[in-house]
């Protein structure tokens, strides 16, 4: 009985040979390199030629349940890598098609590459007594010889550089270290109460190394995941599509602090470097630019005049002012936004050191949300004072110009001098998820929806797996009216953070705009939303349920008598009754008031009831808003 062929383990398909047995792509002979992730979804569409592979294949195959990732942004980059090595395009696909929310289909010929037969007892044997002339075999071998010296010389195809590197005589360069992520620095005090201080110590090296241009940095957010996480560090970068991760440990002993800290290669694993770093806490400002200098010549980027002149000039703080603005970044990442214990301690900051520029810069962010939820009247002036203090101490400080970019855009209804600081911020910190998101926000009120979504992908891209800032990319497709994708967007935001409550708020409007009256119920109940609340009885005046809708206008009316309550707010729900009289009221009372929302009136699907009438043209003229 004659036994199975052995299977096959290298394929071929236009000028590129994959090794499925050793993971290597190869072009015309030559290794490409192609990350772990890439790799794999090339394996698995080699393996049906010409077939749908799903998106649910790929997730399950590649990223199974346990792992916490955001499988839409890491499957579309690996497919994205997986192009770049092969000089693919998703318009004009050559190789690997891609077939809208269904899966990719690889789509050029597969050819099997046989092993060469082995000789063995059924192999032709050589005729004795015939062998080739001397002057023949010489020839031959002077004809090889010289061909070789040929093809080295003019180093055909890279033969050369090849052969060189295999006998060590060239060393291959060390991978380009685009992508980095600081992962929480243990707390070696061993004191609980010194958590805060080690977490802030991260998030004070994460801001150092985002004011590199040339990396990509993680943002505190989605490292701070990872605290006394047991995962190999491979598996982390993976997960944070990084090319390094660094590690380190912080003691503090009095008012003198240590850094340890090591630098890994993510793939292949390598140690590249690590040292420790030990000073006052006066000069702790110092101590992270040296860190954060170092890590950047380690990985060979190049740091720009001004990044180099911000790393390394610190000057003294206060230990004690300094303590207390850690606390206060502490609870502003427990609670953003609703967060008056970091106020406090960022008041103390700047009483302690009313030179401390930083503090100046929380207390500004802390005023820019505080005026959602209080007379913007009280708050934004308040932003714009703390941040212009802030920028008087330091001009380069990029979360003082995102705040008071931020304060320009949703109360001084400045738009050219909100985009300014916008633009300015992302420039001082590229690695600053706020000034993205924040920029993002900017542009949707512009109706500028593509821009806006490439900034929120920026911000997704330092920032990962922060479900606010992934909430926001969402948010900004659900105002372009793309409603299908803001859904799966505000879904994929409840896979990072299943309890997330703006998620859930936000994915209600959208089933309330597309007339998913039962899925807005429900998601509305998941958010917590409260009787009264005026998008909840806008759902309840479009879907029939009038009398409620009703209730929730005199519930708002009698609220408003004794606290704040957005007039903007009130208009979505008289949109909702078809009562454009009284939603043109609560406009106007909301122009006078300077609603901090009505910098979103220009594209928010609730208004579309109002755009023809002059009255909607007349306020946003009267608002400056460019044509």
């Amino acid at each position: 009985m004659q036994g199975s062929a052995p299977p096959l383990h290298i394929v071929r398909f236009g000028v590129f040979e994959v090794d499925l047995r050793a993971g290597e792509l190869r072009k015309s002979s030559l290794k490409v390199r192609l990350q772990e992730k890439p790799f794999q979804v090339l394996e698995m569409l080699l393996e049906h030629p010409g077939e749908i592979v799903t998106r649910e294949e790929l997730q399950k195959k590649l990223w199974p349940e346990n792992t916490f990732v955001d499988f839409d942004h890491s499957m579309n980059t690996a497919v994205t890598k997986l192009r770049e090595a092969l000089g693919d395009t998703a318009d004009n696909p050559r190789f690997v098609e891609t077939l809208a929310r269904r899966g990719y289909r690889f789509i050029y010929p597969v050819a099997p590459v046989s092993p060469p037969a082995a000789v063995g007892a059924g192999s032709a044997r050589p005729r004795e007594g015939r062998a080739l002339p001397y002057k023949l075999v010489a020839l031959v071998a002077g004809l090889v010889v010289a061909t070789l010296a040929v093809l080295l010389g003019l180093n055909v195809t890279g033969l050369r550089d090849h052969l060189l590197k295999a006998v060590g005589a060239v060393r291959e360069p060390p991978l380009r270290i685009q992508s980095i992520a600081v992962l929480p620095l243990e707390n070696l005090s061993r004191d609980p109460e010194q958590e805060y201080f080690a977490d802030g110590m991260t998030e004070e090296l994460v801001t150092y190394l985002g004011r590199v241009s040339a990396l990509r940095v993680i943002s505190r957010t989605s490292v701070m995941q990872y605290k006394g996480a047991k995962k190999p560090l491979a598996q982390i970068a993976r997960e944070l599509n990084v090319d390094a991760i660094v590690e380190g440990a912080v003691l503090r002993s009095g008012n003198r602090v240590r850094i340890t800290a090591q630098l890994i290669q993510a793939n292949p694993e390598k140690h590249l470097w690590a040292d420790s770093y030990e000073r006052d806490l006066r000069d702790v400002l110092a101590l992270q630019g040296d860190v954060a200098q170092a890590i950047a010549r380690e990985v060979q980027v190049k740091l720009t005049p001004q990044a180099q002149s911000r790393l390394a000039r610190a000057r003294p703080v206060n230990p004690e002012a300094y303590e207390a603005y850690l606390r206060g970044r502490h609870f502003w990442a427990l609670n953003y936004g609703e967060a008056p214990e970091a106020l406090a301690y960022f008041q103390k900051a700047t009483r302690l050191d009313p030179t401390f520029a930083p503090a100046y810069g929380g207390m500004a962010l802390y005023y820019t949300e505080a005026g959602f939820s209080q007379p913007p009247k009280e708050a934004f002036p308040k932003a714009m004072e703390a941040a212009r203090k802030a920028l008087q101490l330091d001009p380069e400080l990029a979360e003082a110009h995102a705040a008071l970019g931020y304060a320009k855009l949703n109360y001084e209804w400045d738009w050219a001098g909100a985009e300014r600081e916008f633009r300015k911020a992302g420039e001082l910190n590229p690695g600053s998820s706020d000034a993205h998101w924040m920029y993002a926000v900017y542009l949707t009120a512009m109706t500028r929806f593509e821009e806006a979504m490439s900034e929120a992908k920026r911000a997704r891209q330092v920032d990962p797996f922060s479900p606010m800032v992934n909430h926001v990319g969402a948010w900004v497709s659900m105002n372009a009216r793309r409603y299908d994708e803001a859904i799966a967007q505000f879904k994929s935001t409840l896979k990072i953070e299943p309890g997330y409550g703006p998620a859930h708020f936000w994915l209600a409007n959208c089933y309330t705009l597309k007339g998913m009256y039962p899925e807005a119920y429900r998601e509305f109940k998941a958010a917590g939303t409260a009787s009264g609340d005026p998008v909840l009885g806008y759902l309840d005046a479009v879907a029939g349920k009038k009398k409620e809708a009703l209730k929730a206008l005199e519930a708002l009316k009698r609220t408003a008598e004794h606290a704040y309550v957005d007039p903007h707010s009130m208009a979505i729900l008289y949109c909702g009754l078809g009562d454009k009289d009284g939603a043109f009221a609560c406009l106007e009372k909301a122009y006078a008031e300077r609603s901090a929302s009505m910098p979103q009136m220009k594209m928010e699907p609730w208004f579309d009831l109002l755009c023809s009438d002059p009255r909607f043209q007349d306020l946003l003229r009267r608002m400056n808003f460019p044509p």
